[in-house]
């Protein structure tokens, strides 16, 4: 009896354990089913009594978009945290799973799909024959859309080498592809937008992805040193990365409206409407890391800041897709 009474409670234990498990993953796709409503949805909502026209497939491209960008997050975000891990006292522990094929999996589709819409002018593609893939070639955005493509098929075999490292080439080469795409050269500073864009887009990804990482990586080490110095080390980051995408938000949005027209236009267009929703959205979130961090500086446990961190994600998350709904709404102005 006494041997056959562990035995079994072992397998109790991890029968529990699958169950919550798969629980959990249930939570999850319900979550990103849910989540991928405000991409989809969010278009319409933005366009509202404003008067403006949206491009067909509007939906779509931020749906894709919002994909493109959480797959540059995590990616970005595992290169980050273990560059932050490296040296941590204590033994050397396990390091999560990688999930940044996943990621570039993810981005490739995205990406793949974003340059067959730009390979049928701007349009949704309702046949393969009306894409015009070799079209690409001869046009700034096809080029650009492919440039993300192949970028992300390279960051895919990087994440299978035994130099995953070198991720963060072709990562890059997006986030630049990114940053041209958003400013074409009609635009009056081009140079000036992408670069602004491009701080942006990598300060971002840097934050979302650095904390998400940071969490899972908090799991492998919980209860030890390393875990309270790695969360200390990105605590130090991370008021930097906020400034940074605060900064160039800032400016960014004063190169797209006028100053004496921004309270009009945060309410009266789409893209005021939904930068509006993100700025709310980045306040709740700092908030919550404020939270955070005051849990890491007084807390005698300081991995209870873990718990408003893991909101903080949650939130950062939403932030990503509200961004990708972003790039999709027409302008407020034109350039001249």
């Amino acid at each position: 009896m006494t041997l056959i009474r562990p035995a079994s409670e072992a397998a109790d234990a991890g029968g529990r354990g699958r169950r919550a498990a798969t629980l959990r993953a249930a939570a999850v796709l319900a979550l990103v089913a849910l989540a991928a409503l405000i991409p989809l949805l969010g278009p319409s909502a933005a366009l509202h009594g404003t008067g403006e026209a949206a491009a067909p497939g509007t939906g779509g491209t931020a749906l894709l978009r919002t994909v493109l960008f959480a797959a540059l997050c995590v990616p970005v975000g595992e290169l980050f945290v273990n560059r932050l891990a490296d040296g941590l006292p204590g033994p050397t522990a396990e390091p999560p799973r990688s999930r940044s094929l996943y990621a570039a999996a993810a981005g490739f589709l995205a990406a793949l799909g974003l340059a067959s819409m730009v390979a049928t002018g701007n349009l949704v593609p309702h046949s393969p024959t009306r894409i015009d893939m070799g079209g690409l070639y001869r046009t700034r955005d096809g080029s650009l859309a492919l440039l993300e493509v192949n970028a992300f098929l390279l960051a895919g075999l990087c994440a299978l080498s035994r130099h995953p490292r070198l991720q963060v080439l072709p990562l890059a080469a997006v986030a630049v592809a990114e940053a041209l795409r958003a400013h074409p050269p009609t635009e009056s500073g081009p140079l000036l937008g992408s670069g602004l864009t491009l701080a942006h887009l990598v300060c971002g990804a840097l934050w979302a992805g650095g904390l998400l990482h940071t969490l899972r990586t908090l799991r492998r080490r919980r209860g030890t040193e390393a875990a309270a110095a790695l969360l200390g080390r990105y605590a130090r980051v991370a008021p930097v990365l906020l400034a940074a995408v605060t900064a160039t938000g800032v400016c960014s949005t004063l190169r797209r409206m006028p100053p004496e027209t921004v309270l009009h236009q945060l309410t009266a267009t789409a893209y005021g409407r939904t930068l509006l929703a993100k700025v709310v959205l980045v306040a709740c979130v700092v908030l919550l890391a404020l939270r955070a961090r005051l849990r890491l500086r007084r807390a005698p446990d300081p991995l209870t800041a873990c718990t408003p961190a893991r909101a903080e994600v949650a939130g950062l998350a939403v932030v990503v897709m509200v961004s990708g709904l972003l790039t999709a709404l027409p302008l407020p102005i034109r350039w001249s």
